[in-house]
């Protein structure tokens, strides 16, 4: 698809927010974003977002001085709003740790489903972004060391009897399963992720 072509299918969507008129920094964060992901950090340059997002680079570089710091800020997104959902499972099950954790199962494996086609797409940029001093890399670290944590904490108040084991084993089952499936697709083994993660806390005591 050409730049023009981009351009076109983004401002009449709105960037995403249609009837709703957005500023050019959220313009220019949601059309990176999207195509980020669809497309890949390194196959997508700042004229094609600032000509997606109906602005030029003078306007997206005032925004943010580097392609880098954007990549940041688009992951920052992607992070903030997998964090909400998890705040939800949590206040939805607030007096009983162990539906937490089983609401979570049910979210991940639905999760698998929306990310058939491209994956997690912090995980995708990790893989991009080898060098540790890019500023998206401390995004993506901490947001994947507070998911760990949290299944810690999880498990912990759901009073099994190693949390940390439990939640490791769940969280490299999860990050497996999204690598399974975009290599063999959702019919593959990443299929049977609820049924393994349930057999994984089911044979996982309790105090």
């Amino acid at each position: 698809m050409s730049s023009m072509s981009i351009r076109l299918a983004y401002t009449a969507a709105g960037a995403g927010l249609p009837g709703v008129k957005v500023g050019p920094r959220a313009r220019i964060v949601a059309v990176a974003r999207d195509l980020f992901y669809r497309h890949g950090i390194r196959a997508v340059g700042v004229d094609t977002i600032a000509a997606a997002a109906a602005t030029n680079k003078m306007t997206l570089y005032r925004h943010f001085p580097s392609k880098d710091l954007l990549i940041a800020e688009c992951l920052r997104e992607f992070a903030l709003e997998c964090e909400a959902d998890w705040e939800q499972i949590s206040a939805g099950h607030a007096q009983d740790p162990d539906g937490q954790l089983r609401a979570w199962v049910g979210y991940v494996s639905d999760l698998m489903i929306k990310e058939a086609d491209r994956g997690c797409a912090l995980a995708n940029a990790a893989i991009e972004l080898p060098d540790k001093d890019h500023p998206a890399r401390r995004v993506i670290e901490e947001f994947k060391t507070a998911q760990r944590e949290q299944l810690v904490i999880w498990c912990r108040d759901a009073r099994y009897i190693e949390p940390d084991q439990l939640a490791d084993e769940l969280f490299l089952l999860l990050e497996g399963a999204r690598v399974s499936i975009q290599s063999v697709g959702i019919n593959g083994p990443g299929a049977r992720l609820s049924r393994m993660m349930q057999t994984i806390i089911y044979h996982n005591g309790r105090l």
